[in-house]
Order: C-alpha cells, then structure tokens, then sequence
C-alpha cells in the first residue's frame, strides 16, 4: 500500500497590527492582492473602527512613549534593526513578491537596517539642534524646545519595498510620537511583514500601529478625526492630498508630504524629518529666582 507523501502547505495569513497585537478586521472583510508571481493572498480591509481603536491605542501609549529617556527610545529604534537584520532574507521574500528585483530589494532593505541605526542615532541630538536659548528685554531666561505633536496617521506611499515605510515611521517615534500607518493596497506585503519584527522588538504596544485596506474607505477619518494630531501623506501631490487639506481644516491638524520618487536618495534621511512632528514650547524663567 502506497502511502501519499505530498503535503499541501499552510499559507500565511497576513493581519494588521494594533496595540501590540496582531487583528484582523472587526468587519471580518477582506481584499486580494495580487504578488509578482501572480499569486492572489487575502489581506485584512479595515475600517473605520479599526482606525478608531488604533488611535485609542496611540493615545494611551503616547505618553509614557514621549517621557522615555532618548537613550532607551535609540535603544529601541537600534533593537528593531537588530532584528530586521536577522529576518533579510524573510524581506527579501516580501519584497519580491511585490515585485521588487532581488538586487534592489537587498540594497532596500540593507538601507532600511542602516536608516534605523541614524534615527537611533538622532534620538539624544535633534532637541539641542532645534532648540535655542532667546534674548529678551526683562530679566529672564527664554527658552525654546521641541516637543512631540503626538498621534500621528502616516499614509504610505504607492512604491513597493521596505524603505519607504522605515524613513516614514523612523522619524515620527524617535520624535516621541505614536504611529498609525496605512499601507498602500498595492502593496501590503512588506508593511504586515514589518509588524512581526516590531512585535519581536521592545516597541511598547500602540506606538506603532499598521493597518492595511483600501484608502478611499479611511482617508476622510484620517483628516477629520478629532483626536490625530497630524497626517504625513507619502504621496504625490493629487486629489488625496487636497481631500486631506481640507478635511483637516476642520480639526486644526497638521498636514504634511513626505514623498520622494527614491528612498534611497539623501534628502530622504534627515533629522528635519522628526521636526515635521515636533510642536514648539517657549518656557519663561526669572533670573536670580
């Protein structure tokens, strides 16, 4: 008797990632996404709760994340290169499942590792490079320094890869903000991937939050929400963005572009990036008090 040694492998289900823990969608929808191979995986479709249970969680977390010693957040954002570097070739994968070539996809992600280690780097430095002391006519000290706007919606652009995702969240957290990134429905694969090195990393829950679905469904909420301090939109300049302005007007929120045609390139890795997310605070101090 012949005993059948085939076996059908598991394929892997791709959720999104909320407060430290992985969902899927409370609407239990979905959408196919097509790989490079042609393969069609299911990804999580999320909605408008989901939006609104990742925010409760940015806005629990944000605190105690933005009263963290920079020594620990550059820890932190150096723990998560770390184990990025172990898991390339796992990228590797994603990457050329959303149709990356496999030279650049190393060159991406070797990138990526190395974009980590600068922000890590830029943790204990960018609030004496922004801050200032300010001359005044009365006797008192003036002072200026950055301090972190808080929860903010990160809209990733339409390019496939790892890059753009890390030089988008890499800057907002080592400001000491929280994060909700909305993955292009294009390509998700590398943005649910990245979740499981976060989770394997020290990232405290709810400061980085990635949700994957179709943008037309959220964009609106990610202007009007009242409680989103600021929307990085990773895209070109286009209807999305003007449908952002001025939704956002409504709550008084800060929006900002961050899209370069290369990640790669340099302009792509500066600390002005964590000033994009930093509020300003003037503190007076009388002299000889």
């Amino acid at each position: 008797m012949s005993v059948d040694t085939k076996r059908i492998a598991i394929n892997k289900t791709y959720k999104m990632y909320v407060d430290g823990k992985f969902i899927r969608s409370e609407s239990g929808r979905y959408f196919k996404c097509k790989t490079a191979n042609g393969n069609t995986v299911n990804m999580c479709r999320a909605s408008r709760k989901d939006v609104r249970d990742a925010v409760i969680a940015m806005r629990k977390a944000q605190p105690a994340w933005a009263k963290r010693t920079a020594y620990n957040k550059a820890q932190i954002l150096y723990r998560i290169a770390e184990v990025l570097e172990g898991r390339t070739e796992q990228f590797m994968q994603a990457s050329t499942d959303e149709g990356v070539k496999p030279a650049q996809a190393r060159i991406e992600i070797e990138t990526a590792i190395d974009r980590l280690v600068y922000y890590a780097g830029w943790c204990d430095k960018y609030i004496q490079l922004f801050s200032s002391v300010n001359p005044v006519e009365s006797s008192h000290f003036n002072f200026t320094y950055p301090e972190p706007t808080g929860i903010v919606a990160l809209i990733a652009p339409p390019v496939a890869g790892l890059l753009a995702l890390v030089s988008l969240i890499a800057p907002a957290i080592a400001g000491g903000n929280t994060v909700l990134l909305m993955a292009h429905s294009k390509f998700p694969i590398t943005a649910v991937t990245f979740t499981e090195v976060l989770h394997a990393s020290d990232v405290p829950a709810g400061v980085v939050n990635i949700l994957t679905g179709t943008m037309d469904e959220v964009i609106k909420q990610f202007a009007t929400h009242m409680d989103i301090n600021a929307v990085v939109y990773a895209g070109p300049s286009d209807d999305t963005l003007t449908l952002l302005e001025s939704n956002a007007a409504l709550s008084v929120k800060r929006i900002s572009t961050n899209y370069f045609g290369n990640y790669a390139d340099a302009n792509a890795q500066n600390p002005y990036l964590i000033l994009d997310l930093q509020e300003f605070k003037t503190t007076w101090h009388p002299i000889g008090l």
